[in-house]
């Protein structure tokens, strides 16, 4: 039997969305106007958001006006944004490894959803999907960690206590990766998951988008939409056509 990948197993848990049920939504909102805004985004903007995990973006897109699809490998965050759904937000399982079956306006990839493959080849080829599932005129949004801000400011060990739940976090670079551990005890057993993204800094990522033929039109560092700074950046924003 095929060994599940990490994200597969750890998405799926409900302990991933207990671990992050704090994140900062205000934060995720105010990315949203920023980036809309400065696109220039029409109302009539078809925007897939991939992955779009529980639908935070996608729901908070869809108020904005946007008719907005979300897609994502984990059934669970599927079934869980689907409450959402309206005439114009709709939810779906989807692997972007695979293709699309229609194109839109904008595509969507938020909050460090990139880099979980060990080979170059697949982070390409979900370039590649995208690309192509874009309209001629169409633009994509990029949003990743800044790789060597990471690197500097890496905090090795970390405990968080979320709904009773004790979670021991170790943060390590190695062999390419950015690994997470995380482990606790809940429900009577021991758990253990390690998210795993790619070590991407921005001169890899450039290349990555040349292969599939992405221009570059934007580079920004923050939400805010301030420019890239290497040293300083906690973000990675790329807008490309």
């Amino acid at each position: 039997m095929k060994k599940k990948d990490w994200f597969t197993d750890w998405f799926n848990t409900p302990y991933y969305h207990i671990l992050y049920k704090d994140r900062n939504d205000e934060e995720a909102q105010l990315f949203m106007k920023n980036i809309t805004a400065f696109l220039n985004l029409p109302k009539s903007t078809h925007i897939l958001d991939l992955p779009c995990g529980k639908g935070r973006h996608s729901v908070f897109l869809n108020s904005l006006g946007y008719t907005v699809t979300g897609g994502d490998l984990a059934e669970n965050s599927i079934k869980n944004a689907q409450k959402f759904e309206n005439d114009s937000l709709k939810f779906r399982v989807h692997d972007m490894r695979k293709p699309f079956n229609n194109q839109y306006n904008a595509v969507f990839n938020l909050f460090t959803s990139f880099g979980y493959f060990d080979e170059d080849k697949e982070d390409i080829l979900i370039l590649q999907n995208i690309k192509n599932g874009l309209k001629k005129e169409g633009v994509f949004v990029f949003d990743f960690l800044n790789a060597a801000y990471v690197k500097a400011n890496l905090v090795a060990k970390e405990t968080k206590i979320v709904d009773d739940i004790t979670f021991y976090i170790t943060r390590e670079i190695t062999n390419g990766f950015i690994l997470k551990n995380i482990s606790f005890f809940a429900d009577g057993e021991k758990h253990s998951y390690t998210e795993r993204v790619k070590y991407l800094d921005i001169d890899k990522m450039k290349t990555y988008f040349d292969k599939v033929g992405f221009t570059i039109t934007n580079i920004f560092g923050d939400y805010n939409l301030t420019d890239f700074n290497i040293e300083t950046s906690n973000r990675l924003i790329l807008v490309a056509k």
